[in-house]
């Protein structure tokens, strides 16, 4: 373990001195890097699946519950997807370097700020071998370096991406210990780096709750969490119910293994009647399991055909990860918010209607990352957001909220222009 140790120390400062020059890396340089990136994936994607079927394959032996083999698998769409997020970020305006707020004071002192990146960030994640790429990608054109430690579940696959990546950045001139990757899976390396604050300047952690807790209770560096996703969309009572059952069949059954998938869908009580059934019927051709409240099982129970169960308390607050909804009727907008309020992770809420003061109390009242007015959670995401890609999905208030992009990774330093001026 000590050699162990020892090498991840080893990448920590490696990673600390590539940082150095990253920070003044030219738009040209990076750009070029993750265009290179970008065609490695696609040249090299025979390679980057077989290896990820070999994970996929171990994972099913171990038991692995399927929303987290969907989050594990990489097929040709997927990586072409990503292949083509990169080519987005490459096209966005370089941060660094940025100067904004600018202002002259009345001792004529002229006075900014200047976007400068972060430095070091460590990344911990779980399944999902696409993180690799996102934030290694992102990190470079803001001038990070990036320290990845990915689970054992897709140790193979992490491996094959992390070659591409290193392989298209050299090409490039980009510093080779720009991009550390932590190949062993012992436990006892994440405890570690969650105590390199002298080497680390920001920890992000993407996976389940036992993991966001304990790197956010643990580590001695700020960290980013979020992640964690209870949506609600609320049914208000002026809702379109053609548009209300589109958004939440979408935000349910579109993909229902991430983050930004309906958990809870709450309908008002004066339109309870005319939408539940409605929605009932096109849920059941997706195979959508229902927890009811005690108003919606009364409304779905002369239906023929519906499949529903009690909702029981721990069904609120719940995120499925799977095709599993709770439904709740409520009585007004104000029940509504207040039990998003209690039950809510603070990721992505939307309500549906045609009212536009209960639209605007519902995003004035509701405090999350993301509030939607007539529209699906699950456009919570970096590329949807037109940011190319994401670090991970804030959900804390400080520094950022909600997708982090290229913006996000960034500080800034004030700088100050002068002719003499001395304080008197």
């Amino acid at each position: 373990m000590q050699d162990a140790i020892a090498k991840l120390q080893e990448k920590g400062n490696a990673a600390k001195s590539a940082s150095r020059r990253l920070a003044h890396l030219s738009t040209d340089t990076k750009n070029q890097a993750l265009l290179n990136i970008s065609e490695g994936l696609i040249k090299r994607q025979k390679e980057i699946i077989e290896q990820n079927h070999l994970d996929l394959e171990e994972a099913k032996a171990s038991g692995m519950s399927t929303p987290m083999l969907d989050r594990l698998l990489l097929n040709q769409s997927r990586i072409e997807s990503i292949a083509q997020d990169i080519g987005t970020v490459a096209s966005f305006p370089d941060p660094v370097g940025e100067t904004f707020d600018m202002k002259t004071l009345p001792n004529g002192l002229q006075i900014g700020k200047r976007r400068v990146p972060l430095g070091v960030i460590g990344a911990i994640y779980e399944s999902r071998p696409n993180v690799t790429v996102d934030i290694s990608s992102l990190c470079l054109k803001s001038g990070n370096a990036i320290i990845l430690r990915g689970g054992k579940e897709a140790i193979r696959s992490n491996m094959a991406l992390v070659g591409v990546i290193r392989d298209a950045i050299s090409e490039a001139g980009v510093p080779g210990g720009a991009v550390q990757f932590v190949d062993s899976p012992e436990r006892e390396l994440v405890n570690y780096m969650l105590k390199m604050r002298d080497t680390i300047d920001l920890l992000i952690p993407r996976g389940g709750p036992g993991l966001i807790n304990m790197v956010r209770e643990n580590a001695m560096m700020p960290v980013i969490t979020g992640g964690v996703g209870v949506c609600h969309t609320y049914v208000d009572r002026t809702a379109d119910l053609s548009k209300a059952v589109a958004i939440v069949y979408n935000a349910k059954v579109q993909r229902p293994t991430v983050c930004n998938a309906l958990d809870t869908v709450l309908v008002h009580r004066d339109v309870a009647e005319g939408f539940l059934p409605i929605l009932a019927q096109e849920w059941a051709r997706a195979s959508v399991e229902m927890h009811c409240d005690e108003r919606a099982m009364a409304i779905l129970k002369a239906i023929p055909s519906i499949s529903f169960v009690p909702a029981s308390s721990e069904d609120w607050g719940k995120e499925f990860l799977a095709l599993v909804a709770a439904v709740k009727v409520v009585d007004s907008l104000d029940e509504a918010i207040e039990h998003i309020e209690r039950y809510g992770s603070g990721h992505s809420e939307a309500i549906i209607t045609e009212d536009y003061s209960s639209a605007m109390r519902f995003l004035d009242m509701v405090d999350a990352a993301c509030v939607y007015v007539n529209a699906s959670t699950r456009f919570t995401d970096g590329g949807q957001f037109g940011l190319g890609a994401e670090v991970g999905i804030s959900t804390q208030k400080l520094h950022a909220r909600g997708p982090m992009g290229l913006k996000e990774l960034t500080t800034y330093k004030w700088i100050i222009f002068g002719s003499g001026q001395v304080r008197s």
